[in-house]
């Protein structure tokens, strides 16, 4: 395995952890699957792994207990927190937990492999102190930071393509739930949250010190970073 990207993927069921441990394979990873939380821990505490791929309803030691677990640790190891259920309380508490990112099951085996491509190029908690470009294609919606290109979800680029647009400007959580979400949306704003939640951590922002994504308390958001839109 020496010089091979290790990826500790911690699912028990295997329906679903042995196909995807064979998709990974054929990516070229090397694979270690653990089946219950204790063991993902274990694996993952080992210093090695380059990527933890991690399911939330694990038996022994449930997935955001891994996560925070982790984080507590001082771990910087990238998660991808595959959630069961569309439930926003569930992906905000994970995301809360630590996870970089997260997949909704069922999900498409080419979106889990690409934010898995996404999130090793990354590396540990990357964070940029030159503020790189964010490059946006509108009619292709694709977006890059830097030279990296995001890969987000539908929602999470029309969020993004909104503050980018109105970059420098305070956005309103109405209107962006308006433009967004649609004109009669019917989501709480924990589902606004939640978007903000991964837009920072696939930009390597810090909630805490954000460089690009601003919360102005009681109002909205500003996006504060060098754009090039087309």
């Amino acid at each position: 395995m020496t010089g091979m990207t290790r990826v500790v993927l911690a699912e028990d069921d295997p329906a679903i952890s042995e196909p995807l441990a064979r998709a990974l394979g054929r990516e070229g990873y090397a694979i270690e699957v653990a089946e219950d939380g204790q063991r993902a821990l274990e694996l993952a505490s080992k210093g090695d792994a380059d990527l933890l791929i991690l399911d939330l309803g694990l038996p022994l030691l449930d997935g955001l207990e891994v996560c925070r677990r982790l984080r507590a640790a001082g771990s910087d190891l990238p998660i991808l927190v595959l959630t069961a259920r569309a439930d926003e309380v569930d992906t905000v508490v994970g995301l809360d937990a630590g996870a970089d990112d997260y997949v909704t099951k069922p999900f498409r085996l080419a979106e889990l492999l690409a934010r898995t491509r996404a999130l090793l190029r990354r590396g540990p908690s990357e964070s940029s102190e030159t503020g790189p470009i964010v490059r946006m294609e509108a009619e292709a919606r694709r977006a890059w930071f830097g030279d990296t290109e995001l890969q987000l979800a539908p929602k999470e680029f029309d969020l993004l393509a909104l503050l980018v647009k109105e970059q420098g400007k305070v956005v309103s959580r109405d209107q962006i739930m308006k433009e967004v979400w649609g004109s009669r949306w019917m989501s709480s704003s924990k589902t606004l949250d939640m978007h903000i939640s991964v837009l920072r951590r696939k930009l390597g922002d810090d909630a805490t010190a954000p460089k690009f994504i601003t919360t102005v308390r009681g109002v909205g958001f500003r996006f504060d970073a060098p754009t090039l839109t087309s």
